[in-house]
């Protein structure tokens, strides 16, 4: 049997045996070859028109060519391209000095308008340089702080409302301004201007204001409003449902304007402008209470006590006695007539007499007085008519017996003591002669002497 290496399978003709061969010839054989290599390089370059035929493999496969499913046949794939990038042209620079100068004139640019805008703000929050300038502002009644700015903004007190509005935010301003008009300088800054818009500000504007005695509340809170103080309508509405506290209003009904009617003590004020309702009659009520001393409050029994000898002694029982018994509020309304008949104060206590020699007749049980029905009118008349006489109204002392129905006016200090103090007359009757005083008789006929002496 053959020997298996002696055995050629598919070995070619021209494989070289390396077994047999030196490292020498081994060497010598692979720098041949590779030079061999390089000629038949040279030789196709030089032949581009032809190309030597390639033997055909002995053994070819079929090309493999995926392919996509046909519900995927509509997906094609973008193909990415590189794009050329541009070519980058070298750009002038600015020389490292001059780069430098630049930075340090925008650094000084930027400091600089920092420092302006600092300052600006500076000098509108503590007015600086702000002149010397008095203006009257107006807070109204629920205004906002944007109201408030805009208001010292429109007289150049602030020239910066954001600011302004920041600082009464931090400072809770809204909480300290109160309602008013006030007298405000340029150079207050924001701290002394809120501070002058408080209720207890001496930079608040005031009004002095003198109601004459004898007024009545709606000719009061006419005179208050056209001062400035506060509308008749805000006024009103106080008098009629706000809950003061003191005592001699304790039980008087709430819900008519004129609730107050007596109280609102006559005297020289001052008011400040645009001022809340409540704080406007709750100075007429704090001076009452302060003029009505104990000594005039104590004084209301002394005249209960005269009435009651002077009704036993004309015939009236017991039980007539107590229910005639007069308080503080009874008082008031008496001082109220005595201030709107008398005509000169000397004559007070002698109108007073009058008033209470009749409460206590049985002759004379009404007081006809004009001025209660003048108060009841809805106008004023200079002479009252029959018909007048006969208006029906708690306040028509010509068809009603005692007192009206409340205080027709607002009394001073002097008819107040004239109503606790009263002359002791008999007289019943009074009547204003040509001298502008009153003449006061005992009977009706000398009333009535005095009546046609008058018109002769």
């Amino acid at each position: 049997m053959p020997d298996f290496d002696d055995l050629q399978f598919n070995k070619p003709e021209d494989e070289v045996d390396f077994s047999n061969m030196s490292l020498d010839d081994l060497l010598e054989s692979t720098k041949e070859e590779l030079e061999e290599d390089e000629a038949a390089q040279a030789a196709e370059g030089g032949a581009a028109d032809t190309e030597p035929e390639q033997p055909a493999p002995k053994h070819t496969f079929p090309r493999f060519e995926p392919t996509l499913p046909e519900e995927y046949a509509d997906l094609t794939v973008d193909e990415e391209t590189e794009e050329e990038e541009p070519m980058q042209q070298d750009k002038p620079r600015l020389a490292p000095g001059l780069r430098v100068l630049l930075y340090i004139c925008c650094v000084l640019a930027v400091s600089v308008l920092l420092a302006v805008g600092a300052w600006t703000c500076a000098d509108d929050v503590l007015a600086l340089t702000k002149p010397n300038r008095t203006m009257t502002v107006t807070i109204a009644d629920n205004a906002t702080i944007d109201d408030v700015t805009r208001e010292l903004h429109d007289n150049g007190l602030v020239d910066y409302p954001w600011l302004f509005k920041f600082y009464c935010w931090y400072s809770h301003a809204e909480q300290k301004i109160t309602p008013g008009t006030y007298t405000l300088n340029n150079i207050y800054d924001y701290h002394a201007l809120v501070n002058a818009m408080r209720e207890t500000s001496q930079q608040r504007s005031t009004v002095e204001i003198t109601i004459p005695e004898g007024y009545e509340c709606k000719d009061i809170f006419a005179l208050l409003e056209e001062k400035g103080v506060c509308s008749v309508e805000k006024l009103q509405k106080a008098a009629a449902e706000y809950e003061f506290d003191y005592d001699f209003l304790a039980d008087l009904p709430y819900g008519d304007s004129n609730r107050l009617e007596g109280y609102l003590f006559p005297d020289t004020y001052q008011f400040y402008l645009g001022d809340e309702p409540e704080n406007v009659i709750g100075r007429f009520l704090r001076n009452f209470d302060r003029k009505l001393t104990q000594e005039l409050r104590d004084a209301v029994s002394g005249v209960n006590e005269k009435l009651a000898a002077k009704m036993e002694e004309n015939g009236f029982t017991q039980q007539e006695i107590r229910n005639s018994t007069l308080d503080l509020h009874d008082i008031i309304i008496v001082a109220s007539l005595i201030e709107k008949e008398t005509a000169k104060t000397s004559e007070s206590a002698n109108i007073a007499s009058v008033i209470y020699n009749r409460l206590c007749s049985k002759l004379y049980p009404c007081l006809q007085i004009d001025a209660t029905i003048q108060y009841a009118l809805p106008e004023r008349k200079e002479v009252l008519s029959d018909a007048d006489k006969s208006l029906i109204s708690p306040y028509n002392t010509y068809t009603n017996a005692g007192l009206p129905a409340g205080p027709i006016s607002n009394p001073g200090i002097n008819s107040i003591r004239a109503a606790l103090y009263p002359a002791d007359t008999n007289y019943y009757f009074y009547a204003l002669n040509k001298s502008g005083v009153h003449t006061f008789s005992e009977t009706y006929y000398e009333h009535q002497e005095v009546l046609a002496e008058m018109e002769h």
